[in-house]
């Protein structure tokens, strides 16, 4: 699903790191090599139909490479 991120990320967590992140092979292939987490947070995003909403969001990051593939997990009411 493509999104638009709009404003800043609010309550960003700890997800995974190190090892722990599963897809980190997969990562390091497309992105190259990094110390790769998972994080969440919540943000308002804008839908390619155009509506807004407030919704928590799961990504990838590491440093010198950035954000990376993120995803709606929940969206929340508004």
């Amino acid at each position: 699903m493509d999104l638009e991120i709009i404003g800043e990320i609010r309550n960003i967590e700890l997800i995974a790191r190190g090892i722990g992140v599963r897809d980190r092979t997969r990562l390091r292939k497309h992105y190259g090599r990094g110390r790769w987490r998972k994080l969440k947070g919540v943000a308002s995003v804008r839908l390619t139909d155009g509506t807004i909403h407030t919704a928590e969001l799961h990504w990838y990051e590491a440093h010198g490479i950035g954000r990376k593939e993120f995803k709606i997990k929940f969206p929340l009411l508004d």
